[in-house]
């Protein structure tokens, strides 16, 4: 029997990606990678009328790993919602189907999730956002988390808010260390994630630049987070938790090994999941946005992959490597 994934200390959570974390790709990171102590699914947008299909909902996370008592114990479900949404019913379906972790978006910075109003937005209104919180932990018995950035267009409500989330009984935040108007430009702010941890009583994990062995180590050590997560670093190298806890790095032909390992893996799973080939080539230039970056001549063979038209020129470019 397995256990729900405790936040501790030197955790490491793969991100929730909007149209990458989804079953398939998660199933190739829990099948060469376990290293990862929790995975999180893409968002699901909250409905503002009537409930999903359970079946709907056992699709977005997985129906193969929805099988799986240990991937359901190590796996976030996140979902966006705004005020008039029924997160409630959601929240209710999710319970009753046996998911052990929601995880709420108060950190999407897109335009068109600001325009409903959720996302990042829900931090510049505590007056709708706290009725959010009361709602859904009303009706999970489950872990209930939230991500969130530090403001919507500053700081001011950052510790008020926090407080707020603690208050409304949320076991634990992740903080990526932005505000929504500064999207991912410059650098992260880790003293916010410091600040957190003196603000609060409950977890906080840490999100925000981290991008490789030292980064992390200078994340938990400057800050005293509960863990880590990491979006866009995880992207860069999916196999980083693997790196991190054997304390590892890749020469040049070792990287380019993994990602070729890596890429084979996901093109199998795409094909089961019945991708056709165009959109294979499509997630795979997605995907590999920042793979390729320590690697000499990076700008120049990620310019090749952009152009390719055709999914085997796309692989050929890679194995010549």
């Amino acid at each position: 029997m397995t256990m729900l994934v405790p936040i501790t200390h030197n955790k490491l959570y793969f991100a929730p990606l909007e149209s990458v974390t989804d079953a398939a790709f998660r199933t190739v990171i829990q099948r060469l990678y376990p290293e990862w102590d929790v995975l999180a699914t893409d968002f699901l947008r909250v409905p503002s009328q009537g409930r999903y299909p359970e079946k709907f909902l056992i699709k977005h996370f997985g129906f193969d790993l929805y099988q799986s008592n240990e991937h359901r114990e190590k796996t976030i479900f996140q979902i966006l919602t705004s005020e008039n949404a029924y997160h409630a019913q959601i929240a209710q379906d999710l319970d009753r189907l046996g998911f052990k972790w929601l995880d709420l978006n108060l950190g999407c910075p897109s335009n068109t999730v600001i325009k409903r109003k959720g996302g990042s937005f829900l931090l510049s209104q505590p007056e709708i956002l706290r009725p959010i919180l009361d709602s859904i932990r009303q009706n999970f018995t489950g872990r209930f988390t939230v991500k969130m950035r530090i403001g919507f267009e500053d700081d001011q409500l950052f510790k008020s808010n926090l407080q707020m989330i603690e208050n409304c009984g949320i076991e634990a935040i992740t903080l990526h260390a932005r505000t929504r108007v500064q999207l991912y430009k410059g650098i992260a702010d880790w003293n916010y994630i410091k600040m957190a941890r003196q603000t609060v009583a409950i977890p906080i994990i840490g999100n925000g630049d981290v991008w490789n062995i030292v980064d992390a180590q200078k994340l938990l050590e400057s800050t005293n987070c509960h863990g880590m997560m990491l979006g866009r670093g995880a992207m860069k190298a999916p196999w980083f938790a693997k790196l991190y806890k054997s304390n590892s790095v890749l020469s040049n032909s070792e990287l380019k090994h993994y990602i070729q390992t890596f890429l084979d893996e996901l093109e199998r799973e795409f094909i089961l999941h019945q991708l056709p080939k165009a959109s294979v080539l499509k997630r795979f230039k997605q995907l590999t946005r920042y793979m390729f970056d320590d690697l000499p001549h990076a700008e120049q063979i990620k310019r090749q992959l952009l152009i390719s038209s055709e999914l085997e020129q796309y692989k050929n470019i890679v194995k010549s490597l």
